[in-house]
């Protein structure tokens, strides 16, 4: 019998994410004592006092500011996420955005509603009014995209669609983005040749230190003069400070965001949104499917994907006995991991190493049972992080 594994969850988490963790293997809820994971959302676990017991972590989302990312590499414990799972989501928003700029609708929209229904003049009023929201059409204006992953290629082919031109830059796009970008993106040598070109530019990237005010006062100047930026990425990605200066002087027309920070909120050149990127059901539901399938392949067969501070590792089962270890990326730690093995005469049936960082992960199969004292004198290895046993049940 395949032993429970028991799943914290600390926000709601769509149900059909919920059931890829079958009852007859997982114990899943709020009040789950000594978990083996952690499902969370938006949950700040930063000060969180985090069970010795957790092995692993699952946002189901993309960004995982709101977890001690490095403290639990420490632990030697995985951090999952949802990378593009919300993609679609995020990109019909950037579209509205754009929409929502181009032809002044909150302006209209707020026009609308002040108006009075029983005014017998209401008709002639809305006519008279609306040349004040007159704007103009997507196509044949230029889109720039700032990051090509998933999110940025799937907003690169939809405003093609729409007749716009688009102008992306992202150097360090993958591989996989770079077969999915259309070929029509015309690509850009730097952030200030998308900045000077675009009459919209949208931003994609991750926040992280070198991409922290990404977007300020110097690389603001070199946009077009009436341009419009969209940031549906983090708060952090652009310097407020610098926008607010970009709209006093008309540099910048609008600024479109999903962060109504207290400082650009209700400006009137500002559209903010309510941090409405992955608020569908649907991408909840995706986030929630793909981050449940990657803590439970891990938990069961101790394979990796979708990690923000792990390497990417999986390995087909060739085996019932399975070994996973983390640990420190320093010399000599897989000799000394397969020469206690080799002393227990243990035999490796198959192996994988891979590193990332600071941090290196091992899979290892072998042909008969591992003992709690091998277990435990890889554990004492100075540099292991972490251990785990993962037989199949016969």
């Amino acid at each position: 019998m395949a032993e429970i594994k028991r799943i914290l969850v600390l926000n709601n988490i769509s149900s059909v994410g919920l059931r890829r963790l079958p009852h007859e293997r997982y114990v899943v809820g709020k009040d789950v004592e000594a978990p083996d994971a952690i499902l969370v959302r938006s949950y700040d676990m930063r000060e969180m006092d985090i069970p010795s017991s957790v092995k692993a972590i699952g946002r189901a989302g993309s960004g995982t500011n709101n977890i001690p990312v490095v403290r639990m590499t420490e632990r030697g414990v995985p951090v999952f996420n949802a990378p593009g799972a919300n993609a679609n989501a995020v990109k019909e928003l950037v579209l509205a955005g754009m929409l929502m700029s181009a032809r002044n609708l909150t302006g209209a929209l707020r026009y609308v509603g002040d108006l009075d229904p029983a005014d017998p003049h209401m008709e002639k009023l809305v006519e008279d009014g609306k040349k004040r929201f007159a704007g103009f059409e997507l196509a044949g204006h230029t889109l720039g995209v700032i990051g090509l992953g998933k999110i940025g290629c799937l907003v690169a082919d939809a405003a093609i669609k729409l007749g716009m031109n688009v102008l992306g830059y992202d150097p360090d796009i993958t591989v996989d983005a770079a077969w999915s970008l259309p070929s029509q993106v015309r690509k850009a040598g730097s952030i200030g040749e998308v900045l000077k070109h675009c009459h919209f530019v949208t931003l994609h990237v991750p926040l992280v230190p070198a991409t922290r005010h990404l977007i300020n006062a110097q690389n603001l100047d070199q946009m077009k003069h009436g341009a419009v930026l969209l940031n549906f990425s983090r708060e952090g990605v652009v310097s407020e400070e610098a926008v607010l200066a970009a709209l006093e002087s008309q540099k910048l027309r609008q600024y479109v965001c999903d962060f109504p920070g207290p400082r650009v909120n209700c400006h009137p050149q500002v559209i903010a949104l309510p941090h409405l990127g992955a608020s569908t059901r649907e991408a909840e539901d995706n986030c929630a499917v793909m981050v449940a399938d990657r803590m439970a392949d891990f938990l069961e067969h101790g394979n990796v994907q979708n990690s923000v501070n792990f390497p990417a590792v999986a390995m087909p089962r060739e085996s019932r006995y399975r070994l996973a270890v983390a640990n420190a990326n320093v010399p000599n730690m897989v000799g000394q991991i397969t020469t206690l093995m080799a002393k227990a005469n243990l035999n490796i049936h198959n192996m994988v190493n891979k590193s990332r960082g600071e941090m290196a992960y091992t899979l290892l199969d072998v042909d008969s049972e591992v003992s709690e004292g091998v277990i435990a004198a890889i554990r004492d290895i100075g540099g292991v992080l972490a251990v785990h046993y993962l037989p199949l049940s016969a």
